[in-house]
């Protein structure tokens, strides 16, 4: 900028006219990180560094959209990031923006304090979460938790046809959701652990490893059973309202990784859930 211009006469550039009629479903910025608080079931809060990615859709007629603008957005909201205040933080990004549909991702390292089985010794288990927040319209912003969780996995296969022993591997299971009441982080490791042939511990004793070893050997799940079993008991968690569950496992004695994915846009949830009631009813169950 020259001495003489004066700043109120900058040429605005991204709001100049774009010719070409294609509008944009996502523009922003991504991989911007900023310091965060997210709620903790057992400490009610922990701190940690979020990772951001914020849109906003960009209609036909305007060149560019205004980044400065995102970030004084993020800067507004920095601090405590939970399913409270990102509603607010959506909203005022697409009021800024003055834009339709907005999208916030952030990513951040969670965690989790693990208590070995055998020897009662802690440490700290990282696993990464993920809050994503859309508004589109009139529509209220909805709020999605995901979580990717390491776990243990013994094959079935390997475990029917050898004589001596089994493989196993490390797996990652990845769970998204969206709820109607609190759904804490902590709860779904607890289910993608249960889905799992056994959990994943920082710290281990020897007889914390003869444990795990016995656990994973009693309990082996191909990645498609551990889809299928945090399926089913997601489907009987009435606070969720939507998920999306996929594992891979990296794979010991393949060149390869197994995957497989399964969403409740997959199934009739609603009456998979309508027969479980029946047969608590049934059982006399509350």
């Amino acid at each position: 900028m020259s001495e003489t211009t004066a700043p109120g006469s900058l040429v605005d550039i991204q709001a100049t006219p774009d010719t070409r009629g294609i509008p944009l479903r996502h523009v922003g910025i991504s991989n911007i990180s900023y310091p965060i608080v997210v709620w903790d079931r057992s400490q009610q809060r922990q701190a940690t560094v979020g990772r951001f990615k914020l849109t906003v859709d960009l209609p036909r007629e305007y060149k560019g959209t205004h980044m400065s603008r995102f970030v004084t957005a993020l800067e507004h909201h920095r601090g405590e990031c939970s399913l409270e205040t990102m509603p607010a933080f959506v909203d005022e990004l697409r009021e800024r923006l003055d834009a339709e549909r907005a999208h916030v991702r952030v990513e951040f390292p969670y965690f989790i304090r693990r208590t070995a089985p055998v020897s009662g010794l802690e440490s700290s288990l990282e696993i990464r979460a993920w809050f994503v927040g859309d508004v589109d319209g009139d529509r209220a912003a909805a709020f999605t938790l995901g979580v990717e969780v390491p776990v243990m996995t013994l094959c079935p296969c390997s475990k029917a046809i050898s004589r001596y022993g089994a493989h196993c591997q490390r797996s990652m299971v990845r769970v998204e959701v969206r709820f109607r009441e609190m759904i804490w982080i902590e709860e779904l490791v607890e289910w993608a652990d249960a889905a799992a042939s056994a959990p994943i511990f920082p710290l281990l004793k020897r007889s914390d490893e003869k444990w795990v070893t016995e656990r994973s050997y009693e309990n082996p799940a191909f990645v498609e059973d551990v889809v299928r079993s945090m399926a089913t008991r997601l489907i009987a968690e009435e606070r969720v309202t939507w998920f999306q569950v996929e594992a891979e496992n990296q794979e010991s004695i393949h060149n390869h990784d197994a995957y497989a994915a399964v969403g409740s846009d997959d199934l009739d949830v609603e009456a998979r859930r309508s027969a479980l009631r029946r047969a608590r009813m049934q059982e006399g169950a509350p």
